[in-house]
Parts: structure tokens; C-alpha cells; sequence
């Protein structure tokens, strides 16, 4: 379990209403799966880290980010105006040392630290993060779908001094303040969110973090180097000051056991999406895995219910109960993994327990079918009105167990009936199929420490890949704990969400995701943060 001392802010935190005390997550931040510990002493200065990544990075624009891969490197270069400690959930300082917010969630005001520059020498103000949040609202749902569902019923922000702003909103918000603290609002400089969206892609990003592109090559590798008087961090943060490494190299290694490979032979420091089977040959070269299981919605299928048998709800219900999510992670991952026992994962905020409903059951499953009128066909797979039981599911490879996890669903589906096709896609084909909501099943998990994250995943106006229409009680509850300033009554009403959201078959869990990576013998201080994505700040190599 990583453990953050505390720092002490500048100033006390000035917080108003049951809103401020945050949020707390549901379980500890992260664990060691082989127990073999990490490099001790005082932390040593310099040195470069090669980080192999398990896929291409997207875009080099914090709020564009949407992969794990893309914002592990992402989350590097800017700095947040809050932090949240992954151990108790609660906001920290960052680039804000004080915080207020209104009763009824409408105006948030921060007051930034002073002595704050972008790496090109530029001072962080209260208008850079106007400018900031006015460019994300620009660039709009489908170039920053994350950042931009953050930002709903934004109404401006105004620059009460040099260092204090006041952003409001149209309607309560009261999932903004947690959200100031993801990578996809970041704050970056003037010049950079001066540019176009495309532009904002090609690594020439300035943020105020503790480093900075040196280089982006698309689809390939990243070079970023320390930032020289970086003197601002996270309270989160175990040391302060600049980053203990000069540099960090991340390269695209998408074959696993080459990944392994090259961490065991010291190729690599520290690599992504190790699996169970490569424990032991990580072990062996003196390594070691650490963990963090994902808050936010765990993997599953999202149906577009418009399309094909995916229309009949009998169908969608069926289907929860078809899938045997302990033979997923029994046989494909391993017990740093659980199954998806609600459309919450675990960890997350608000999380309610439905393991009750989302259990297997395939002669329940059979049952449901059967008397919503799809009878078995000459090849087992059911048929009703000359239509075949069957749909599509589109997926990208961005956890390396996708493919066979799904494999091994469709022979679960199939033997009730179901016939599940399988499209692998890169991320950018699967991100123009959801924009057209081309697709049958879609197959994602999306990772937050809020349980807002149903409002951005399900709610109608928000990006709605099941391409629904308004229904009861769902809409109104996503609405509602938007204006819930009480944590324990928002909780509340996210748990109901969660059972509306099951109720109308918008989503079929399946296994909850954990960030597992591949340490070396010589790293120390690599750290998961609030979100499950890593934070390099205090990462050390021992020389």
C-alpha cells in the first residue's frame, strides 16, 4: 500500500459545507503482488527511466488524454489546482493552496499559490486558468469527451485578483471540485491552449509540472525531462521540490512477453499491464509487480439499444447473468483482479454492492430468453422471428487481457444461446466508431474517483453511447447528485443510479480493472495516484 506523508499547505483549507470534507475511496491505493519490496535509503538524484508501454499514446494533451497509456505520460507535464490522496480520498493542494465552495455548488473560487511558471518562464494566473477551462469547453465532447463532461453547465469563470478565480456554473456541480484534480484539467500555458486541437497533439504541450516534452514521436515513443525549480507539488507528494529523475523514455512494447523480457534482462525499468504469467520471470530478474485496482466503470459491455436483438431488454438481462465473471478472472487474469459485482467498481465513491444481481445463472439466462420468444436454432444459437440472437462487439487493446477475456465470454454467451462477434479495433478506429455509435456491444471500462462517472458514461446528454432516450428514474437521479452538497446523501443517490443502470440493461460488468506493472530491481517511488494512473515525481532510480 503506497503511503504519502502529509505536507502542510500554505495556508488552511477554507471549505464550506459537507461538499468540502471530499470524497473517500473505498479501499487502499495500491499493494506489491510479490512482496519483494523496493530499493531503501534517501532517494538518489538523476538517471533515466525506460517505461514500456503496452500501447501507442494518443494525443499529447492532457485534456485530450483518455487511455492509461496516454496519460501516464500525460499526467507528467501539468500539475492540478487540487490532489487527491489515494489512501483517504481527500483533496489536497497543488497549484491551489485554498479552496471555497458555494452552498449550492455553483462557484467554486481558488486561490493559487504564488511563484507558479510554465516551463517557458511564463507565470501561472488566475486568467491562465480562465483561458484553460474556456479552451476545454471549445474543444468540445468529441476532441476532450472527459475533460469537457467535467465542465457541464459551465457559465465562466471571472479573475478575482492575480491569484484567485471564480469558475461558475448554470446548474449545482458538485462533482467539479474532485475533478480539478485529474489530468484533464491540468492547467497548461496561454500559448498552448491558444491552439488548435489538432495541434495540441504534437508534444509541444507546456504545463507547469514537474517535467516536460523533450520529445513525442506518434504512435512510438516519448522523451520527457525534469523540470529544473520545480518548487510547487502536490501535498500528496512524499518530497518536494524537483523530480529525483533527469529523465523518462517511454516506448510502445505492445507484445507482453517482450515487455517482460526486456524488463527481466534490464532492457526496461518499470512496464505496463503485467500479467499473472509473467510474475515469475519478472521475479526472477529481481523485479516486482505492483498493484492498484481502477475505481470508476469496471470493464463491460455497453449496448447500443437501438441495434439488432440488443433492442429487447429481456436480452440485455439475460445476458448479465450469462457471464461467469470469476472463470474470467480465475482463468485470463489472477486475485490482484475481481470480478465486477456492480456498474461501479469497488474502490469508486458511492459504490453499492450488487453482487446479488450480477451473478451467474445461465439456466436463469436460458429462462429469460426462452420467454422473451428466442428458441434455440440447429446451431444452438437462438432465433426469433427469422433473426439470429447475435451482435457485434468492438474493442481496442488497451489492457492486454481484452482479447482473451472476451474470447472466453463468447463461449460463455454462446452456450446459452448468445452468439458474441468479436471486432478488434486500433483506438483510433474504435474512437470513430463510438462518435458514430457504429457498433452493437462496446466494449471500455473508464476510470475516475467519483461516482459521477455514471452521469458522463450513461446520462442522456452526456456522450450516451447507448444511444438512448430519456428515461425514468435514471436521468433524474444523474441530475440530482450533481446538487447533493451532503457526501452521504450524494452517495446515496449514486447507489440507486447504479441499480437504475442495471435495471435498463445500459451495462454488463465484467471483470473490475487493477493497473498492474513491472518494476525493476532498481526503481523505487513509483506511485499510483487517487485515479489508479501513475505519478512519477518521486520516482528514484538506485544506482
Amino acid at each position: 500500500m503506497n503511503r504519502f506523508p502529509a505536507a502542510r499547505a500554505k495556508r488552511p483549507l477554507a471549505m464550506t459545507g459537507a461538499l468540502a470534507a471530499a470524497v473517500t475511496l473505498a479501499a487502499c491505493g495500491g499493494g506489491d503482488a510479490t512482496g519483494t519490496g523496493e530499493p531503501a535509503g534517501p532517494p538518489q538524484a538523476g538517471g533515466t527511466l525506460r517505461y514500456g508501454l503496452s500501447s501507442a499514446p494518443t494525443c499529447s494533451d492532457p485534456a485530450q488524454s483518455s487511455t492509461n497509456q496516454t496519460i501516464y505520460v500525460t499526467r507528467q507535464i501539468v500539475d492540478s489546482l487540487v490532489d487527491q490522496d489515494p489512501d483517504s480520498g481527500q483533496l489536497r493542494p497543488w497549484l491551489a493552496d485554498t479552496w471555497s465552495v458555494s452552498q449550492d455548488a455553483k462557484q467554486f473560487t481558488f486561490h493559487l499559490k504564488d511563484g507558479v511558471t510554465f516551463s517557458d518562464g511564463t507565470p501561472l494566473t488566475a486568467d491562465s486558468v480562465r483561458r484553460n477551462l474556456d479552451s476545454i469547453v471549445a474543444l468540445g465532447g468529441v476532441k476532450a469527451p472527459l475533460a469537457a463532461s467535467y465542465l457541464a453547465g459551465y457559465a465562466g469563470s471571472t479573475v478575482l485578483d492575480p491569484r484567485t478565480v471564480r469558475v461558475d456554473f448554470a446548474a449545482p456541480n458538485a462533482q467539479f471540485l474532485q475533478a480539478t484534480s485529474t489530468p484533464q484539467l491540468g492547467i497548461q500555458s496561454d500559448a498552448t491552449v491558444a491552439k488548435a486541437a489538432d495541434d495540441r497533439c504534437l508534444g509541444t504541450n507546456i504545463g507547469s509540472g514537474p517535467f516536460t516534452y523533450a520529445e513525442w514521436k506518434q504512435s512510438a515513443s516519448a522523451t520527457l525531462t525534469k523540470r529544473a525549480g520545480y518548487a510547487w507539488g502536490s501535498a500528496v507528494f512524499a518530497t518536494q521540490g524537483e523530480a529525483h529523475l533527469d529523465k523518462i523514455v517511454f516506448t510502445v512494447v505492445p507484445e507482453s512477453g517482450v515487455r517482460t523480457g526486456s524488463l527481466a534482462s534490464g532492457q526496461l525499468d518499470v512496464v505496463s499491464d503485467a500479467l499473472p504469467q509473467d510474475i515469475p520471470q519478472i521475479e526472477g530478474g529481481g523485479g516486482r509487480v505492483q498493484f492498484t485496482a481502477n475505481p470508476g466503470i469496471p470493464f463491460g459491455l455497453q449496448a447500443n439499444v437501438t441495434r439488432g436483438p440488443l433492442r429487447d431488454p429481456a436480452v440485455r438481462a439475460a445476458l448479465v447473468a450469462a457471464i461467469n465473471r470469476k472463470e474470467l478472472v480465475d482463468t485470463v487474469l489472477g486475485p490482484q483482479f475481481k470480478p465486477a459485482s456492480s456498474v461501479l467498481a469497488s474502490r469508486t465513491p458511492g459504490y453499492v454492492d450488487l453482487s446479488a444481481r450480477v451473478k451467474y445463472d445461465p439456466d436463469a439466462a436460458k429462462k429469460q430468453l426462452e420467454q422473451a420468444g428466442w428458441a434455440p436454432g440447429a446451431d444452438g444459437i437462438r432465433v426469433k422471428d427469422g433473426q439470429r440472437l447475435s451482435a457485434g462487439v468492438i474493442f481496442a487493446p488497451v489492457f492486454a487481457a481484452n482479447q482473451p477475456i472476451l474470447e472466453l465470454t463468447q463461449q460463455q454467451l454462446r452456450a446459452v444461446g448468445f452468439d458474441l462477434r468479436l471486432e478488434p479495433l486500433s483506438v483510433a478506429e474504435s474512437t470513430v466508431r463510438q462518435n458514430a455509435k457504429d457498433f452493437d456491444f462496446n466494449y471500455y471500462n473508464s476510470t475516475r474517483a467519483d461516482g459521477d462517472i455514471l452521469r458522463t458514461t450513461f446520462a442522456v446528454d452526456q456522450r450516451n453511447l447507448n444511444a438512448r432516450g430519456p428515461a425514468a428514474p435514471l436521468d433524474a437521479l444523474l441530475s440530482q447528485q450533481l446538487a447533493a452538497t451532503d457526501p452521504a446523501a450524494r452517495s446515496r443517490i449514486i447507489g440507486d443510479a447504479q441499480t437504475a443502470v442495471l435495471d435498463q440493461g445500459l451495462w454488463i460488468p465484467t471483470i473490475e480493472l487493477s493497473q498492474a506493472i513491472g518494476v525493476g530491481k532498481a526503481v523505487a517511488g513509483v506511485k499510483f495516484e487517487a485515479s489508479a494512473r501513475l505519478q512519477f515525481h518521486d520516482t528514484w532510480l538506485k544506482r
